[in-house]
């Protein structure tokens, strides 16, 4: 995923997971990006299939 502020790419699993029972979260999984704590939401299972598609076109993976 990459990070809305900073604009780092990275693995969800690198991430900091935000807290889910936090008020402010309003329930969802917000990942925090592991350098500048920025809040961003999970992508979701499509785009992470067109992203993977693409890496593959690309000869990235």
């Amino acid at each position: 995923m990459r990070c809305g502020f900073c604009a780092l790419e990275f693995r969800e699993e690198e991430g900091i997971r935000g807290c889910a029972n936090c008020p402010v979260s309003c329930g969802k999984n917000m990942i925090k990006c592991p350098r500048c704590n920025y809040e961003n939401p999970p992508e979701s299972e499509l785009f992470k299939k067109i992203r993977s598609v693409f890496k593959t076109v690309k000869g990235e993976e």
